[in-house]
């Protein structure tokens, strides 16, 4: 028996800063058109309040949780995102002894070169109602990047070589940033490097909570992938035909998004577009940065128009957007090391030996660190 969905049934509307995404909007456009006052070409920015509809009978996830605006599906919560906020949904629906609501935005449409721009959903909460530490929902998903099809073809292709991938855990552990900065040292081939970069920018940020400096060492990370995308983008479309999923700009945008900083979210999902072009292999990844574009703008617009600083503006030293490096001297070894200048506490230890106090069997030398080649070079 499918779960009853509300249809004018009074809901206790809960706010906040913190965005929570809804997925599947592609699949709502008409009612979603309807909410923003009927199809046009101009770009729409429309307030609304969304119901958040658990459906424990769902066949393909029993922690789905339904996304519902005047009555209407207009999309649901991730998988990732469904299993953290159902126990607090649950909680807080048993307290107010109702269905909860957020405030929230339909963005996005506007003549594009395709015709229409689809409509996004975007939701304000404060996770701590659902019993979470704010910023904790940071999944960073994974979409079709082009290595399956690259590892299916590595034998006939003498360009690259991932054989490489045998030497990491496979758990995304600390000891495999050394590894990948180690790779990255003396590999030339672009899409072996394209592969080592986003596998290193993974680990680390994986490994925020593990060291200090991991989410400022992955932003380092993210500019140098960018610096090199010339180079590592037309060997991908060569072996392609078309541009795959590159997850860095995705990542780099979700980033800048919980941290608030929305010119810097707009900043990465604008220059993933730009890679793309009329050439991606997977449509919907440009309509995921296009949306996270759209929701940028309106929170850059919206912060604009109340006279408020939430969204933090563009600086020269701002950590994703900076190219000024920094050369520091490890506490423990005495190397060098370099990194992109942030504020805050600097690290004592390079990243080689902060490997080295957490596994004793990681190597003492350190690697080139993040963000010192040239831009827009390979070594």
């Amino acid at each position: 028996m499918a779960t009853p969905r509300p249809v004018g049934i009074a809901s206790t509307v809960l706010g906040g800063y913190e965005t929570l995404e809804v997925v599947g909007e592609s699949h709502y456009q008409e009612h979603l058109w309807r909410l923003g006052g009927g199809v046009q070409t101009e770009r729409i920015r429309c307030a609304v309040q969304a119901v958040l509809v658990p459906e424990p009978d769902n066949a393909h996830d029993r922690n789905a949780i339904c996304v519902l605006i005047d009555g209407g599906v207009v999309g649901y919560l991730s998988r990732e995102d469904a299993v953290v906020y159902r126990p607090g949904l649950d909680l807080l629906m048993g307290k107010h002894g109702g269905y909860i609501a957020l405030e929230g935005q339909i963005i996005g449409g506007g003549q594009r070169s395709g015709g229409l721009g689809m409509l996004g959903v975007f939701l304000d909460h404060d996770p701590a109602q659902f019993g979470l530490r704010a910023r904790q929902i940071s999944h960073i998903g994974e979409l079709r990047t082009g290595l399956s099809q690259a590892v299916a073809t590595d034998l006939e292709d003498d360009t690259y070589d991932l054989s490489w991938y045998d030497q990491l855990s496979g758990s995304r552990a600390p000891a495999d940033i050394v590894t990948l900065r180690k790779l990255l040292a003396e590999e030339r081939d672009p899409i072996d490097r394209h592969f080592m970069l986003s596998e290193l920018g993974k680990c680390l940020y994986a490994s925020r909570d593990a060291f200090a400096s991991a989410l400022d060492e992955f932003d380092a990370v993210c500019e140098q992938h960018h610096s090199e995308m010339d180079i590592i983008g037309a060997a991908l479309t060569e072996k392609f035909s078309q541009v795959p999923i590159i997850e860095m700009y995705r990542q780099a945008a979700i980033r800048s998004q919980k941290a608030r900083d929305w010119p810097r979210a707009r900043t990465w999902a604008a220059r993933g577009l730009a890679v793309y072009g009329s050439e991606a292999a997977r449509p919907e990844a440009v309509a995921d940065l296009q949306k996270r574009l759209d929701h940028a703008d309106a929170k850059i617009l919206a912060a604009a128009a109340s006279g408020t600083r939430r969204a933090k503006p563009p600086t020269a030293t701002s950590p994703a957007l900076s190219s000024e490096i920094e050369t520091l001297t490890c506490s423990h070894c005495g190397d060098a090391f370099q990194r992109v200048r942030v504020r805050g506490r600097k690290p004592g230890r390079c990243p080689t030996c902060r490997g080295v106090s957490e596994e004793s069997q990681f190597p003492t030398r350190l690697i080139e660190g993040p963000g010192s080649r040239d831009p827009g070079t390979l070594p």
